[in-house]
């Protein structure tokens, strides 16, 4: 199996597909590198796309100390991973935790990222409920260790954000929740706890969002609840972003309108390569 080795002697499993300029997907909290199929298979036929999983999901290691999940040592990951296949840049693509860690590989080492997609990023974030998010990631990790991933799968799998996949696309939803089930129940308690339950509400990072220089594309389901105010957030914060917003779709974009998140995507990206995506023209903002 191949493996790319962390600073910190992690090592993370990773796959490849494609020629082309470097796509690297971060996947969310509740899944794992299986969850880009959909994006590997369309956007592999122009580019070179890389799909890891974090530390703490197997076949990567699943670290004992529970103090090596926070949000830095996951940004730390991706940027590792690109050092292992000597990428200097490539374009980011995120969901949610994958999107939070995205947007911080983009501040801390912005030399590394050609654009940016944030998908169902910012659960949490918004002002007043933070502290509350913090407190259920933390319950949530000690239910994995308590009661098991295959249980977790059939509560937290089935959350507000979760049913317009189950809807919509019931055997897509099954092999989502097929996944989560599998996931180590060790590894996901740490990463609830130490990732989900430390990291800091985007809207911290109002001053340094509008620093960045990568073009970004946010897109949202428009009923992913805990994602909307954030993902406004974000668009005004970031000068070159755009946002798209999917109607009757939940938290997992990707799978759940995989041909109309594809495209967007698509678009997106070569209009970045064709020096087309340009930050937001002052003229275009409304004065009163």
């Amino acid at each position: 199996m191949p493996y790319a080795v962390t600073p910190d002697k992690v090592k993370l499993y990773y796959e490849g597909a494609g020629e082309g300029t470097p796509i690297l997907f971060v996947h969310e909290f509740a899944s794992d590198h299986r969850g880009w199929e959909p994006q590997v298979r369309e956007l592999g036929k122009r580019h070179r796309c890389i799909v890891y999983s974090a530390r703490g999901y197997t076949p990567s290691d699943v670290p004992a100390d529970p103090e090596a999940y926070s949000y830095k040592h996951v940004m730390r990951d991706c940027v590792a991973v690109l050092d292992h296949l000597g990428i200097e840049r490539a374009h980011l693509i995120g969901l949610s935790m994958g999107g939070y860690t995205a947007l911080q590989v983009a501040l801390n080492h912005p030399g590394r990222v050609r654009s940016l997609v944030l998908a169902g990023t910012g659960s949490g974030s918004e002002r007043g409920f933070t502290e509350e998010f913090h407190k259920q990631a933390r319950a949530l990790g000690d239910t994995f260790e308590r009661e098991g991933s295959a249980k977790v799968a059939a509560t937290y799998g089935m959350g507000p954000g979760r049913v317009p996949f189950l809807l919509k696309d019931p055997r897509g939803f099954a092999e989502f929740a097929q996944r989560l089930a599998e996931h180590d129940a060790q590894g996901s308690a740490h990463t609830s706890r130490g990732f989900q339950g430390g990291r800091p509400s985007l809207f911290d990072f109002e001053s340094e969002l509008a620093r960045v220089t990568a073009p970004a594309l946010i897109v949202v389901g428009d009923e992913d609840d805990r994602c909307i105010e954030s993902s406004l957030f974000l668009k005004r914060a970031i000068p070159a972003s755009g946002l798209v917003m999917m109607a009757k779709t939940g938290h997992a974009v990707n799978l759940e309108e995989p041909d109309l998140f594809n495209q967007a995507v698509g678009d997106f990206i070569a209009r970045v390569e064709a020096g087309r995506w340009l930050a937001r023209d002052p003229r275009t903002k409304a004065t009163r």
